[in-house]
């Protein structure tokens, strides 16, 4: 039995964002766990690009940010392509100042993107999977939901924003079926990361702050991504994980 209770053979999951970065390894780990994989972003070109390098893998194109197109999309997708039984809400970024600096257009685009995004496409999925009574909802938030660092208070706002909107899914959906959860990062070697990949300053100093002594590595948020989206996580709803290197359990 434990060798099926990890098996997304036959089911579609639909990644926001996945053209790069965590989205796109996650994508690719759901599909060698047995999933149809939909990959998400708003650049065709990128998007074929990244589907190429997944057996199987199809496009859906549309900007999470923009209800009416995310609802337009979803609804056609359910109805010509299947039902979406996974969806993990994945798309981001970020923007870095001194909140006394920080520009009002990059905290609008970073509530729109880290937030918004994550209701409008978790509503229009939802519905379909509430009407199913089955789903499973994957939010992407960070081990800034938890802890703050100079320079983005506001991604940070955004991040906590996630993590209780997973809670508010969980509440109320769990009663049809749905089992709504959230995988937290840590620091992870990523394109958004990149300018503090490059820092040894930094570098040295996550090091010594986690306790792995380390930044995380895409592949190793794999596992989290197939337990929540499999049965094996059949009565989890509403939780965070953190896949930090146990930087938010030390000081």
């Amino acid at each position: 039995m434990s060798s099926t209770l990890f098996d997304l053979t036959g089911r579609t999951a639909l990644v926001t964002g996945s053209s790069q970065g965590i989205g796109f390894a996650l994508a690719r780990g759901l599909a060698e766990a047995g999933a149809k994989v939909v990959l998400n972003g708003r650049d065709e070109a990128k998007l074929a690009e990244a589907a190429a390098r997944i057996q199987g893998a199809r496009t859906l194109a549309f900007d999470a940010t923009d209800h009416d197109a995310v609802r337009s999309a979803i609804d056609g997708f359910e109805l010509s392509g299947g039902p979406i039984d996974i969806l993990v809400n994945n798309a981001g970024m970020q923007f870095r100042t001194p909140l006394e600096d920080f520009p009002a257009d990059a905290f609008e685009r970073l509530l729109q993107t880290n937030v918004a995004s994550v209701f409008h496409v978790g509503q229009a999925v939802g519905r379909h999977m509430v009407k199913r009574g089955r789903g499973k909802i994957i939010n992407i938030a960070s081990v800034q939901t938890a802890l703050a660092r100079p320079g983005i208070a506001p991604y940070t706002a955004t991040k906590g924003a996630v993590g209780n909107l997973t809670k508010g899914m969980a509440t109320d959906w769990a009663k049809h079926g749905l089992q709504c959860n959230a995988i937290a990062p840590g620091y992870f070697d990523t394109p958004l990361n990149a300018a503090l990949v490059a820092d040894p300053a930094f570098s040295g100093w996550l090091e010594k702050r986690t306790p792995a002594g380390r930044w995380g590595k895409v592949e190793e948020l794999v596992g989290a991504c197939v337990f929540l989206a499999s049965d094996a996580s059949s009565f989890v709803n509403g939780h965070i994980l953190y896949v930090d290197g146990g930087i938010t359990a030390s000081i």
